[in-house]
C-alpha cells in the first residue's frame, strides 16, 4: 500500500505543527492583555468622563469579546483558515485596534451632561460623540474575543487546559495591574500591551509563509504603536486625554504635577492662594502654603473646621483624620493645639505629591513630629487601632472619584463603607470619654434637599439604637455653612457617646456665629429648624420616622455594609418614571448616576442583541440543525450572568475586609479566576460521571452561598485588625472553593455541545454567555443598590442551581464520553506504510 501522509489544515500548515503547538501560552497572554486593557480603560474613562461611565468599559469589553465569538461562529472564511494563521491575524489586529481605540477614546470631545440637560441638537451631538468612544472601546476588544473564541472552539478536546490557561492569564493580570498602573499609568500600560500583542502576532505567524509575506505591514503597525503610544512613558509626547467639557481640568490647564494611581488621577493646579488638587479632573482638595508655625494658621479661626474644636472645649490629645488629602485638616488640628494627629489618606498619588514635590510648600506636614501620615483605608486603620481618640474626623472622604473609582477597578460601584451603620459604631467605640465623631462634607441645597445630612442622621440613629447608646437626639449637633456659586455649602454633624452639656452647646453656638454664613441647624434643647427633614429624622418617634422616610421624595434610609450606597438617593422606579423628562439643573447627586446605569443597561441589551445574537440570522439554516439549543442556550446565559454577579459582590464586600479597595481587585479577582481555572483544569475527570459531579456542585454552591452571606460579615468584623497579608491569605482561602466549583461549569458545558462536532456551536454558546455577562455587569449593580449584596448572592446561587438542572438534562442526552475524532485528526504525526 502507498504512503499515508499527515492531514493538513487549510492554508498548508501540517497538522503535526498544529499539534505540537498547544496554544495554551498564547491564550494565557491574550487573556492577560484583555484584562490589562479593560482595567486601564476604566481608569482613563473615569478620568475623561465620570466614574459611573466605567460600566461602559466593562460592558463594551464583554461585548467585544462576545462579538469575537460570533464572528468565529459565522465567518466561513475564518472557518476555512488554519488555526495558526487565523490566530496570528486576530492578535495582530488587536494590536492595531488598540491604537485606534486609544486615539478615539483620548481625543473625542464630549460633554455627557448635554445628554440630559442640553437642547435636542446638543443631545444628538453628545450621543454621537459618546458612540465614537464606544466604538473605539468595542473594536479594541473585538479581535481579542475572536482569538479567545477561536482557541476555545478549536481546542474543545483540550478545553480544560485551554480554559485554565485563559483564566490563569486573567488572574496574573489582576495581580500586576494595580502596581503597573501606579508605576507607569494606564496610558503607558496600554502602550506596553499593544507592543506585546504585536510581538505575539509575529511569533504565532512565524511558521506561516503567507503571513510572513506581509511582514512589511506588520513592521509598520508596530512602528505606529511605538510612535503613538510608547511616548506615554514621558507623559508629554503622548496624545493627551481630552476630559469632559464640564470638568474643571482641561488639556491646556497649566498643572504643576500629575500622578496616576489605581484609585484616581491627581493633578495639581497652582493658584496664588493655594494649589488645587483635581481628582480625576474634578476639584477635590487643596495643598496650602505653610511656614511650619501653627500660630500663623489664623485662617482656620473663622472656618467651619473650628467648630469641632470649639465643641471639645480644650486642645485634644489625639486626633484621627480620615480623608487627609492635601493636609488642610492636619494643619487645622495643629493650629488648635492637637498633641498628636493620625492622618489617613486613601490615595497614594496624593501622598506622593505631599511628601515629595509639595513637601516644602506645605511646611513638611507629613514629617511634622506631631503627625503620623498614613496611606490606607480609614475603616481598616480604625479597626486595627487600640487608641482612644478625642476626635475622629471624617473629612469628606466621599469623593465621587476616590474610593468609588478604585473600589474594584473593573467593577466600580458607588458605595462608601465609611458612612455605614457598622462604621459609625466602630468610630464611637474608639472615642475617649469626652470624645467626638465629626463628619463634614458638602451639601448643595440644605434648605430644600439635605439628602446627605438626612441619610447620615438616619444611619447614626440606627447605629446608636443598635449599640444601645441612648437616643440620638441628645447626642448630635448639626451645623451648616452656605456658599454661593460653584462651591457647595458645608454640613457638619457632631456625634457624642454621652448627651451634650450646656457648656459644649454654648461653645458650638458661639463659634458658629464667628463663621461666615454658618448656622446651627440642630442642637439638643436649642432653637433650630423645627420641621426640617434632618430634625425630623433625629427627633421623630420610630413609627412616625418610618412613615416620614417612606413619604420623603428621596431615599434617605439608613445604610449598612450590605447596602452601602450612601449617595443613591433616587430610587430606580422614580428614575424610570422620569426618564423622559429633562433635568432642569445639573446635580450629579440626583438621578444622573442612576440614569446612566439605566441607559447603559438599555444600551447593553440593544448592542449585545445586535452584535451577539442578530448575526446568527444570517446562518439560521445552519443553526436550526444544531441539537439541544433550547437547553444549552439558557445554560450559557445563566452561567454568564451568575458568574459575573458573584464576582462583583465578592469584590465589593471583600474590599471592606482587605481595607484598601485596590487590594480587593488584586486579591479577590485573582483568587476567583485562578481557582476557577484550576476547577476547569481538573473538571475533565468527572465529565464521564456528570450526575455525581453536578450533585456535588449543587450542594457546594448552596453551602458556600450561605457561608458568604452569613460568615463573611463575621470575618470582616472579627478579623479586621489582622495584618494585611494575613487577610489576603484568608480571602484566597475563602474564594478558592467557590472559584473551583464555578470553574467546572463552562468547560463541562462546552464539552457537551462540542460532542456534536461543530466548533461553531461552541462559539455560539460563548456568544450567549457574553450577551448575559454584558447585561449582568450593570444589572448586578442596579439590584445591589436596590436590595443589597446578600440578595444578589442568593439570586446567583438560585441561577446556578437552575443551570445544574439543565446541565443534568443535557448530559442525559449525551451519555457517551467526548468524541476522540478531532483529537485523532490532530495527533496524526507519523507516516504509516503498508
Amino acid at each position: 500500500m502507498g504512503e499515508i501522509r499527515p492531514r493538513t489544515e487549510v492554508g498548508g500548515l501540517p497538522s503535526g505543527v498544529l499539534n505540537r503547538r498547544t496554544f495554551r501560552p498564547e491564550i494565557f497572554v491574550i487573556s492577560a492583555a484583555a484584562l490589562l486593557l479593560e482595567i486601564s480603560y476604566t481608569r482613563i474613562i473615569s478620568f475623561k468622563l465620570y466614574y459611573y461611565y466605567t460600566y461602559l468599559v466593562i460592558g463594551l469589553a464583554l461585548l467585544g469579546l462576545g462579538s469575537g465569538a460570533v464572528i468565529v461562529a459565522i465567518s466561513k472564511r475564518l472557518q476555512r483558515t488554519d488555526t495558526t494563521t487565523a490566530l496570528a491575524r486576530c492578535v495582530y489586529a488587536a494590536a492595531g485596534t488598540a491604537i485606534v481605540g486609544y486615539l478615539a477614546v483620548a481625543l473625542t470631545p464630549l460633554d455627557t451632561l448635554e445628554v440630559w440637560t442640553g437642547t435636542r441638537s446638543a443631545q444628538l451631538v453628545a450621543v454621537g460623540q459618546l458612540l465614537v468612544i464606544c466604538l473605539g472601546l468595542y473594536v479594541t476588544f473585538l479581535p481579542l474575543g475572536m482569538a479567545v473564541s477561536l482557541l476555545l472552539a478549536r481546542r474543545a478536546d483540550d478545553i480544560n487546559r485551554v480554559y485554565f490557561a485563559d483564566l490563569a492569564g486573567a488572574a496574573l493580570a489582576c495581580l500586576v495591574v494595580v502596581p503597573l498602573i501606579a508605576w507607569v499609568g494606564p496610558q503607558s500600560l496600554i502602550a506596553i500591551v499593544t507592543v506585546v500583542l504585536a510581538a505575539l502576532g509575529l511569533y504565532i505567524g512565524a511558521a506561516d509563509r503567507a503571513f510572513v509575506g506581509r511582514r512589511a505591514v506588520q513592521v509598520v503597525t508596530i512602528a505606529a504603536a511605538l510612535v503613538v503610544l510608547v511616548p506615554a512613558f514621558d507623559g508629554d509626547a503622548a496624545p493627551e486625554i481630552r476630559t469632559e467639557e464640564s470638568k474643571g481640568l482641561r488639556p491646556d490647564t497649566p498643572t504643576a504635577a500629575s500622578e496616576w494611581s489605581a484609585l484616581f488621577r491627581v493633578d495639581a493646579l497652582p493658584l496664588p492662594e493655594a494649589t488645587i488638587l483635581y481628582h480625576d479632573g474634578i476639584w477635590g482638595s487643596a495643598v496650602w502654603p505653610w511656614d511650619g508655625d501653627p500660630e500663623s494658621l489664623t485662617r482656620f479661626d473663622d472656618d467651619d473646621r473650628s467648630i469641632p474644636f470649639a465643641a471639645l472645649g480644650e486642645p485634644p490629645e489625639r486626633v484621627l483624620i480620615i480623608g487627609a488629602a492635601g493636609g488642610n485638616e492636619i494643619a487645622a488640628a495643629l493650629h488648635f493645639g492637637a498633641e498628636h494627629v493620625e492622618a489617613v489618606e486613601l490615595n497614594p498619588a496624593t501622598a506622593r505629591l505631599l511628601r515629595g514635590q509639595f513637601a516644602d510648600y506645605s511646611g513638611d506636614l507629613t514629617e511634622h513630629p506631631n503627625v503620623d501620615y498614613v496611606v490606607g483605608d480609614g475603616r481598616s486603620y480604625l479597626a486595627r487601632s487600640d487608641e482612644a481618640y478625642d476626635l475622629v474626623w471624617f473629612v469628606a472622604p466621599d469623593s465621587y472619584a476616590a474610593s468609588n473609582a478604585g473600589s474594584s477597578g473593573a467593577f466600580v460601584l458607588s458605595e462608601s463603607y465609611l458612612y455605614t451603620e457598622e462604621m459609625l459604631r466602630e468610630a464611637l467605640d474608639h472615642l475617649a470619654p469626652d470624645g467626638l465623631v465629626v463628619m463634614q462634607f458638602g451639601e448643595k441645597d440644605y434648605e430644600n434637599r439635605p439628602n446627605r445630612t438626612a441619610r447620615l442622621a438616619s444611619t447614626a440613629r440606627a447605629a446608636f439604637d443598635g449599640a444601645d447608646l441612648g437616643p440620638l437626639s441628645e447626642r448630635v449637633v448639626v451645623t451648616t455653612t452656605v456658599e454661593e456659586g460653584f462651591f457647595y455649602g458645608g454640613s457638619t454633624t457632631i456625634l457624642a457617646r454621652e448627651p451634650f452639656d450646656d457648656d459644649a452647646l454654648d461653645r458650638i453656638v458661639a463659634q458658629a456665629s464667628e463663621v461666615p454664613n454658618a448656622a446651627v441647624r440642630y442642637a439638643p434643647g436649642r432653637p433650630g429648624d423645627d420641621g426640617a427633614p434632618v430634625n425630623q429624622v433625629i427627633t421623630l418617634p420610630d413609627d412616625e420616622l418610618r412613615r416620614f422616610v417612606d413619604a420623603y421624595p428621596y431615599d434617605i434610609r439608613a445604610i449598612d455594609d450590605n447596602r452601602p450606597f450612601f449617595w443613591h438617593f433616587t430610587p430606580f422606579s422614580q428614575v424610570i418614571a422620569d426618564l423622559g423628562e429633562p433635568l432642569g439643573t445639573v446635580d450629579v447627586e440626583i438621578a444622573i448616576g442612576e440614569r446612566v446605569l439605566l441607559l447603559l443597561l438599555g444600551v447593553s441589551i440593544v448592542l449585545a442583541a445586535v452584535f451577539l445574537l442578530l448575526p446568527f440570522v444570517a446562518v439560521r439554516d445552519q443553526w436550526r440543525q444544531l441539537p439541544d439549543k433550547a437547553t444549552s442556550a439558557p445554560i450559557f446565559a445563566l452561567l454568564g450572568i451568575a458568574f459575573i454577579a458573584i464576582e462583583v459582590v465578592l469584590i465589593q464586600r471583600l474590599s471592606l475586609f482587605l481595607g484598601y479597595p485596590t487590594y480587593s481587585l488584586t486579591v479577590t479577582l485573582m483568587a476567583i479566576l485562578l481557582s476557577a481555572g484550576v476547577g476547569a483544569l481538573v473538571s475533565g475527570r468527572w465529565h464521564a460521571r456528570p450526575r455525581r459531579m453536578l450533585t456535588g456542585l449543587a450542594i457546594a454552591i448552596v453551602a458556600l452561598g450561605v457561608l458568604y452571606s452569613f460568615v463573611t460579615p463575621w470575618i470582616e468584623e472579627s478579623l479586621q485588625s489582622l495584618p494585611t497579608l494575613t487577610k489576603a491569605a484568608i480571602v484566597v482561602v475563602l474564594c478558592a472553593p467557590l472559584g473551583f466549583c464555578l470553574g467546572m461549569f463552562m468547560p463541562f458545558t462546552i464539552s457537551l455541545v462540542a460532542r456534536d462536532g461543530s466548533p461553531a456551536y461552541v462559539a455560539w454558546g460563548w456568544a450567549i454567555n457574553g450577551f448575559f455577562s454584558v447585561i449582568g455587569s450593570t444589572l448586578t449593580t442596579i439590584v445591589s443598590m436596590t436590595f443589597g449584596f446578600r440578595s444578589v448572592l442568593f439570586g446567583s446561587v438560585v441561577l446556578y442551581l437552575i443551570a445544574v438542572v439543565l446541565l443534568a438534562r443535557l448530559a442525559g442526552r449525551h451519555p457517551s464520553p467526548p468524541s476522540e475524532i478531532r483529537q485523532a485528526d490532530e495527533d496524526t504525526l507519523a507516516t504509516v506504510t503498508a
